[in-house]
């Protein structure tokens, strides 16, 4: 069942009084047409805490308002490549100062990621390669197909220094075991099939 509307003070105030005059729980609550289990939690907060009104939550209250919230919801959803900073922003004309990390978290809090784009560096020569292709405009038909060539080159090279074939492990000058070449086995002539 869903949470009913609070008491006020001054009916929790009178339930006091009357807990202290002698009354149980269930006459207090006939008498103020309440439920007895109502009376009963008043009652034992009373005893417990000596005070009557709702004490705060723990934790730090929320930064960012439901309203916050949902205006950051409905920008993210209209426009998806919204960056935090310029959700910082929004929030920061409406009133509200809040960091990059906050954005994030409130995101993620709704179901969604917040991210950054990564950026890798043209660390290889055939990084450097493929970007020059990418960016070639119509103009330079005859530079890109250099360009291809030359980055097939070097990735083809690239690859083969890669290889580790069993020549490479074994000492120079000793014989090359019978049966294995580079590319697979080696037919022998000497050997019959049984």
């Amino acid at each position: 069942m869903g949470k009913t509307k609070e008491l006020s003070k001054d009916v929790r105030d009178k339930i006091v009084d009357l807990h202290k005059a002698g009354m149980g729980y269930k006459t207090i609550g006939k008498q103020l047409g309440e439920k007895e289990t109502t009376v009963g939690a008043i009652i034992r907060k009373w005893k417990k805490h000596k005070m009557t009104i709702n004490r705060p939550l723990s934790g730090a209250p929320r930064k960012i308002s439901p309203r916050g919230v949902s205006m950051i919801m409905r920008k993210v959803r209209d426009q998806p490549r919204t960056t935090r900073e310029e959700l910082v922003n929004d929030l920061k004309a409406a009133g509200t100062t809040v960091t990059k990390k906050t954005i994030g978290n409130t995101l993620r809090r709704n179901g969604l990621k917040s991210c950054s784009a990564r950026k890798l560096p043209l660390l290889k020569k055939a990084h450097w390669l493929a970007h020059a292709i990418s960016t070639q405009g119509p103009s330079g038909q005859l530079a890109l197909c250099t360009l291809r060539a030359l980055a097939f080159n070097f990735l083809r090279k690239s690859r083969a220094t890669h290889r580790a074939w069993p020549e490479a492990r074994r000492p120079p000058g000793s014989p090359r075991p019978r049966g294995i070449g580079p590319t697979g086995p080696v037919h022998n002539p000497d050997m019959v099939a049984a």
